[in-house]
C-alpha cells in the first residue's frame, strides 16, 4: 500500500479533579460497561470506531495479546448502544499512583453529529473518576489523561476540551501513513 509522510499534532489532555468535569446532555444511548472480557468485541470496537482514523497499532494483535491486556485489572471497556446497535466505546487504563488513561474513545460513523460523543465522553470520564470503587485495592483516581492526534476525527480535540480537559503538552512529530486510513476491515475502502 502506497504511503506518504506528514506532520502529526498530538495533544496531551488531563483532568486532575472530578469537579473539572463538564459533562454534556444526555442523549438516549445505554452506556454499559462490558464486565465480560471478549477480545472480538474489542477487536470489532476499535476496528469499526479506528478504521477511519488511521488506528493501526493493535491491528496484528493476536486474540491473546487483547484478552492479556482486557484481563488486566482495572481496565475497562464502556460501550454507547444507540437502536440497539453498539455506537461507540471508551476503553480506561488503570495506571501507577492514580492515574487512569482514557486510552481509545471514539464513535462509528453512523453515529457522529448526533451528541453521542459528548455523552460518551462525559459518562466515561466520570467512570475513570470513580473507577477505585469497582476494583478493590485499587487506590483513588488523582488524573485522568488522554492524548488526540490530528489523525482523529476533527470533533476530537474539541469534545475533550469541552467535557472539561485542559491541553497540557502538545508536540508534533513526522509520521509515514497509507494514503488512506485502513478502514474496518481489510478490503472495506
Amino acid at each position: 500500500m502506497p504511503r506518504r509522510r506528514i506532520d502529526v499534532t498530538t495533544w496531551y489532555l488531563e483532568q486532575r479533579d472530578p469537579g473539572e468535569l463538564n459533562p454534556a446532555r444526555e442523549t438516549s444511548a445505554d452506556i454499559v460497561r462490558a464486565e465480560v472480557v471478549l477480545p472480538e468485541l474489542s477487536r470489532f470496537l476499535y476496528s469499526a470506531v479506528g478504521g477511519d482514523w488511521y488506528w493501526t497499532d493493535r491491528l496484528s494483535w493476536t486474540y491473546e495479546q487483547w484478552r492479556n491486556w482486557l484481563e488486566r485489572p482495572g481496565v475497562e471497556t464502556w460501550i454507547a448502544y444507540a437502536g440497539g446497535a453498539p455506537a461507540g466505546f471508551a476503553e480506561l487504563d488503570p495506571q501507577p499512583d492514580g492515574q487512569v488513561e482514557l486510552a481509545y474513545f471514539g464513535l462509528l460513523r453512523p453515529f457522529h453529529g448526533r451528541g453521542l460523543g459528548g455523552h460518551l465522553l462525559s459518562v466515561a470520564a466520570a467512570r475513570a473518576w470513580d473507577l477505585a470503587d469497582r476494583w478493590p485495592g485499587r487506590e483513588a483516581t488523582t488524573r485522568v489523561w488522554l492524548h488526540t492526534c490530528s489523525l482523529d476525527g476533527p470533533a476530537a480535540l474539541p469534545n475533550y476540551q469541552s467535557r472539561g480537559f485542559r491541553v497540557y503538552d502538545t508536540r508534533v512529530k513526522t509520521r509515514e501513513v497509507p494514503h488512506q486510513p485502513p478502514g474496518p476491515w481489510p478490503g472495506a475502502r
